[in-house]
């Protein structure tokens, strides 16, 4: 065997600087004798070694004498050249301890790793802490005697740095968002909490009392309570940094791994005003760490036999070297992605409760200025000054939205869309946003999809892209908008954040810009985040855009280099029906009422000014500051026809809490929402749940009137359908002698469609039920219709748009307009011999009346059905 190994000595030298040293050592002068003398295993590992741009060391023979390539230079610092050929512990003294042990586990042939090892070396005249990744492997003399450990040694001192840098900016900045509400929370100097927690008591339930003082132990899982208390009292008693994981249970009842730091703020005299802290949910990145872990424990075992002859060691070598350096790097990517992802929702969670308070603020403002606006009429130069600071409330509300919209916080109100029409709709607004000096093309690819998207923002989506585009190129170059479908599969699912695979639609907008550099495109996403000079730029337009999409369960892909342009792809979700049509509705002059509101409000201001607005709508206001107060006024027995609750609350008991039980005590009373911003406690997907009525912040007087009018409404239409029919007698009032019609209902409200149908089908008239008047108009092109009984207010086209388009079907329809406004813009287009209003609520003889005027007047065409039953 030892003639077909090359000796050391019997070839030019090579691997550069060590080579060198290692053919010119005086190795002879050492206990391991001339270069020629060495074992074949020596010779072959160090010839290998040698040779590998990866820093390795030999420590061999019972003195630990070391030999090393040229990567581990850097490592051994001032030590070299003299450590080459030098004995372990002189040259290392300050971590012998440390290569003692390894050393000696090493000669029993055991294989070792660690990572991140932390070590404090004079490598350049004065002690620093440095940390490698270590990988040590036992070098057979022979078939069982080891005579050394080869070290393979990574050094990760400025990655653990970074990491450790990027912790700190996070503790500093979770300290800063000690107001967002969430899974934020503040204790008093002396560790205990007091006052109200929303972040705490919404992510645990607990009520404000239960997670006093050091109340919120309760809700830390039994086998972690014990020791968080204590390193919590620990970590108050040293005033330093509290750092920790325990399981919580959430208010599901879940239990949940949390990371949690806890930071104490200061005083100007240094000392502790409270603790300010943050409850992370890590129990996916556990999970994650485990299968590595596991991972990793796998790739031990499998090294362990393959340690059998010299062949298998060199191929070992190779493929440890190879894996290290692909686990090294995924565990980089990984860690990369996990803190932008944290950072990324703890910016979406602060934005979102800044938007929530702000709306608040501009609620109180805007309704201030609405009254303000009655007493100052006729006062040309104040109505001026008012109108100025409305407009200010509106740029404030566009910037609270743009904030929701990032923090994936806004009711989305999706519509499917189809693109191509939608951006030719949008040229010519494009074109005055960009300037002259800019060509636009659009491309669009054959057979597109629709998709399923909010209109108003994929609007502001495609302006905003293109107004960044612009002042990229500043104001001369191509600007280019680009359609087509895509299908995004599993392995670009998996590789990119929060993607499904699936069907898309492609909206790509492309620009000859500047471009910009890989540390810009990591943050361009991120709110407030802008290259534009001072004055310029909200830094909010792009962050809208990514929340908007991802919210609207899509993706977004950007693509820059510096002097080459940007392209920004959004990709929508497809959708599968038909389009959708959009119609405007004037609903006609604003009018008020008589009954009594409940306004639950706990913001002081805000409350008064809705209860003045409500008042001067000629309603009778009752308030309450929290939800518990409120079920107390609906406890007590005053009548009460309409609750106007905000849905963020404090206290145990919360909003839909108090609905539900409102409606067990007071079953005909109505519920109307509003809020800052979005709850999953009535939105969920983005979208509002099925039957709540919201009215976001702020909101005008306007609003306000034509939200609580139409809620009443459809309240009074819900009772009104409920209540026991009476007879109705041919040839009286009630009905004039008609029966069978063929009748056509439309009403998105359920309960209102279910009742008003069965008065119906009781009158003898044959009823063809729809919930929208997408749904109407496909029944409408099959069957015969002789009435329309439609909504005004309907979800996408209108009930007098529907009624237009009806009539082209059915020129002899009747047509009933059902609406709780009083009025209906726009009747004056049809024939009013056969159109008439019907006012909600409406009873069985006023419907019965409606229908028997319009069929009277009705042309013979649209009568068949009641022909063939008069006949």
């Amino acid at each position: 065997m030892n003639d077909q190994v090359t000796t050391l000595g019997s070839r030019p030298p090579r691997g550069g600087e060590t080579g060198a040293l290692l053919h010119g050592f005086d190795w002879s002068a050492t206990e391991l004798g001339a270069l020629d003398g060495w074992c074949p295993h020596l010779r072959v590992t160090v010839d290998t070694m040698i040779d590998s741009p990866v820093p390795k060391v030999l420590m061999w023979g019972p003195r630990h004498r070391m030999i090393y390539n040229d990567g581990y230079i850097a490592i051994a610092g001032r030590h070299h050249p003299t450590a080459f050929g030098g004995l372990v512990d002189a040259v290392w003294p300050e971590i012998w301890e440390f290569n003692a042990r390894i050393l000696a586990t090493g000669l029993k042939g055991q294989v070792q790793a660690f990572h991140d090892q932390r070590m404090v070396l004079n490598r350049h005249g004065t002690m620093e802490e440095v940390y490698f990744d270590l990988f040590y492997t036992p070098i057979y003399v022979n078939e069982d005697t080891v005579g050394g450990v080869l070290c393979t040694v990574i050094e990760n001192t400025d990655r653990v740095r970074a990491r450790q840098a990027l912790a700190f900016s996070n503790r500093r900045f979770e300290a800063a968002v000690a107001a967002v509400d969430g899974v934020v929370w503040t204790n008093s100097a002396d560790g205990r909490m007091k006052g109200p927690q929303p972040g705490w008591q919404g992510l645990t339930g607990q009520s404000e009392a239960e997670c006093a003082e050091f109340g919120w132990a309760d809700a830390v899982h039994p086998d972690d309570r014990a020791a968080t208390v204590a390193a919590w009292n620990e970590a108050v008693e040293s005033r330093s940094t509290f750092v920790f994981e325990h399981r919580v249970r959430r208010a599901d009842g879940a239990w949940r791994w949390f990371a949690i730091r806890a930071v104490p703020s200061l005083d100007d005299d240094g000392s502790i005003r409270e603790w300010v802290g943050v409850h992370t949910d890590v129990t996916d990145q556990r999970e994650q760490a485990r299968a590595l872990q596991e991972h990793a424990e796998q790739l031990e075992r499998q090294i362990k036999h393959r340690k059998r002859a010299e062949d298998q060691l060199r191929q070992l070598n190779e493929t440890l070297e190879t894996r290290i350096v692909e686990a090294i790097a995924e565990r980089r990517q990984a860690e990369v992605a996990l803190a932008q992802a944290q950072k990324m929702e703890s910016i979406g969670k602060l934005t979102g409760g800044v938007a929530h308070d702000f709306n608040n603020l501009l609620q109180v403002v805007s309704g201030n200025l609405q009254l303000l606006s009655k007493d100052i009429m006729g006062n040309e130069r104040a109505e001026r000054r008012v109108h100025n600071a409305m407009a200010g409330v509106a740029r404030g509300s566009k910037l609270a939205a743009q904030l929701l919209a990032f923090g994936r916080r806004q009711a989305l109100e999706p519509k499917v869309v189809n693109v191509t029409r939608f951006v030719r709709g949008m040229d010519d607004m494009l074109r005055r946003a960009i300037g002259e000096g800019i060509e636009i093309e659009t491309v669009v690819g054959g057979g597109l999809w629709n998709t399923f998207i909010d209109p108003n923002q994929i609007e502001n989506a495609l302006l905003n892209l293109a107004i960044n585009a612009r002042d990229a190129m500043e104001g001369q170059g191509k600007l280019t908008i680009e359609l087509g479908n895509a299908s995004l599969d599993d392995d670009y699912a998996r590789s990119h954040d929060e993607v499904k695979a699936g069907q898309y639609v492609m909206l790509a907008v492309s620009d000859t810009g500047c471009g910009m550099a890989p540390e810009i495109v990591e943050r361009v996403f991120e709110p407030f985040f802008s290259t534009k000079g001072e004055g310029k730029g909200s830094g909010l337009g792009l962050s809208m855009v990514y929340g908007f999409v991802k919210q609207s369960g899509g993706h977004v892909k950007i693509y820059s280099e510096p002097g080459h342009g940007t392209t920004i792809r959004l990709y929508l979700p497809r959708a599968l029906e038909a389009e959708d049509v959009e119609v405007d509705v004037d609903a006609g002059p604003v009018t008020g009422g008589t009954e009594t509101v409940l306004v639950v409000e706990d913001d002081d201001e805000v409350r008064s000014t809705v209860v003045e607005m409500l008042n001067d709508l000629g309603y009778r206001v009752l308030k309450a500051v929290d939800a518990q107060s409120a079920l107390n006024v609906v406890e007590s027995g005053i009548a009460i026809d309409l609750i106007f609750t905000d849905v963020v609350m404090p206290g145990a008991l919360k909003s839909p809490e108090l609905a539900r039980k409102a409606r067990e005590r007071l079953p005909g009373v109505a519920v109307l929402f509003t809020s800052g911003y979005t709850e999953n406690s009535i939105v969920h997907g983005g979208r509002l749940d099925a039957g709540v009525n919201l009215l976001s912040k702020p909101y005008t007087r306007e609003a306000l009137a034509r939200k609580v009018r139409h809620v009443l409404a459809n309240r009074a239409q819900v009772q009104a359908a409920s209540a026991p029919a009476e007879p109705v007698a041919p040839g009286t009032d009630g009905g004039a002698g008609i029966v069978g019609v063929s009748v056509m209902l439309v009403e998105d409200d359920m309960m209102i469609r279910l009742n008003t149908a069965e008065i119906l089908k009781d009158l003898g008239h044959l009823v063809v039920e729809a919930g929208s008047a997408e749904e109407a108009m496909t029944a409408l092109q099959t069957m015969p219709v002789a009435v329309l009984v439609t909504d005004v207010n309907l979800p996408g086209i209108s009930g007098p748009e529907l009624a237009k388009r009806a009539l082209e079907l059915r020129p002899g329809l009747g047509i009933v307009f059902a609406t709780g406004d009083r009025s209906v813009n726009g009747i004056e287009d049809f024939d009013p011999a056969r159109t008439t209003i019907l006012t909600k609520p409406y009873d069985l003889k006023g419907l019965e009346r409606s229908i028997a005027r319009v069929v009277a007047a009705s042309a013979p065409q649209a009568m068949d059905t009641s022909e063939r039953s008069n006949a």
